[in-house]
């Protein structure tokens, strides 16, 4: 069954509230493009690379360590949008976060200048903003909370759980260093961990595959 792409309209926010002129100007400059898995959209606060609007796939917002360990804050999925890779048109916040396509994605690009002065020209897009970044800060204050309180093994637990929802399956694949990278950690603590998994019979571990074999007692460990 052939999928119909997702229209513009579908998720540019407040899209019925715009005038007809402000739809016209989002049309002409938004352009869309597509990115390969592992592919950088965005690098920190220096590269403006405008609003993301997923049509397709899939991208995590990322923070890199000076020492190059990198921790994932959140994922966005179809019809979401990354409101921080455009952080030049937000005054005297800068985020060094960057972007990357965990899948092949196809993502709508508008414009940094637009969008602004969409914000400015329309109370609904400056309120959506509003909400979007205050949400957004949740999530991401949320992630600080499990790295600096939470134990290692609820975290790894709950990203398992999280990535078997995602895929829609108990069994995945994933690296010992893709997990590593999302988690802030080293492979070393990953492999160890998930070797105490196994051992409890929590889940199977192969070669870049892992297979959830208890999610109950996965569960009990994030609570």
């Amino acid at each position: 069954m052939i999928q119909t792409p997702i229209a513009l309209e579908s998720v540019f926010p407040q899209w019925e509230k715009l005038t007809p002129r402000q739809k016209e100007r989002v049309k002409a400059q938004t352009r869309h493009k597509k990115f390969a898995r592992g592919q950088l959209l965005h690098q920190g606060h220096s590269d403006c690379s405008g609003l993301f609007l997923v049509r397709e796939g899939q991208l995590r917002v990322f923070i890199v360590s000076d020492s190059g360990k990198e921790v994932t804050l959140y994922r966005l999925f179809p019809l979401d949008i990354c409101l921080f890779s455009a952080s030049c048109i937000m005054k005297n916040i800068s985020f060094e976060l960057h972007v990357q396509a965990e899948k092949d994605s196809d993502v709508f690009i508008v414009p940094a200048d637009l969008y602004e002065g969409l914000m400015r020209e329309s109370t609904p897009i400056a309120d959506f903003t509003s909400q979007l970044m205050a949400s957004r800060f949740s999530d991401v204050m949320w992630m600080m909370e499990q790295i600096l309180f939470t134990s290692f093994d609820s975290r790894l637990a709950s990203f398992l759980l999280d990535q078997s929802k995602i895929e829609g399956s108990l069994s995945f694949a994933v690296t010992h260093d893709e997990i590593a990278r999302h988690l802030g950690s080293a492979r070393e603590v990953v492999s160890r961990m998930l070797k105490y998994f196994a051992g409890e019979g929590l889940v199977r571990i192969a070669r870049g595959q892992i297979t959830l074999l208890d999610t109950k007692k996965l569960r009990s460990l994030v609570q």
